[in-house]
């Protein structure tokens, strides 16, 4: 098995659609990386991922929206198509096993009240939110040092 991690930004809005019975969850994820070339000129170079998500537990559709960040792990496919030129291309699509917001970019991220940050979903695993920093509490100890 290959597996694909990706950490990048929503290019848009997921859409969700039921097919053949399951759901399942499109979307496309945009990793930029910076690089000097030859000359010295900083560049960047952008790779867009289409990822579906074949899952019942679409509670994380809502967060997934354009600049939201996100760890995205899954298998991946190279596709080949035709352009309306005539040209061939290829596309870069992933299989999500799981996804994790990271946060968000702007006004375009989770719902209001939200950061986004902390949630995960997974094929295998339940959705639940990941506590709060100020939920979490370290245990008292008795010992001076």
């Amino acid at each position: 098995m290959i597996k694909l991690q990706v950490i990048g930004n929503l290019g848009k809005d997921c859409v969700t659609n039921a097919v053949n019975g399951k759901n399942v969850i499109n979307f496309n994820v945009a990793h930029t990386e910076k690089f000097r070339d030859a000359q010295g000129n900083q560049k960047d170079k952008t790779i867009w991922v289409e990822c579906a998500y074949w899952t019942d537990r679409t509670g994380i559709a809502p967060y997934l929206r354009k600049g939201t960040q996100v760890y995205v792990e899954g298998s991946p496919e190279v596709r080949t198509y035709q352009k309306s030129d005539g040209t061939t291309a290829a596309s870069l699509t992933l299989r999500v096993f799981s996804v994790q917001l990271l946060g968000n970019k702007g006004e375009g991220g989770a719902p209001a009240g939200n950061s986004g940050s902390g949630y995960s979903a997974s094929s295998g695993s339940s959705y639940s939110p990941a506590p709060a920093t100020n939920d979490i509490s370290e245990p008292v100890d008795d010992l001076p040092f």
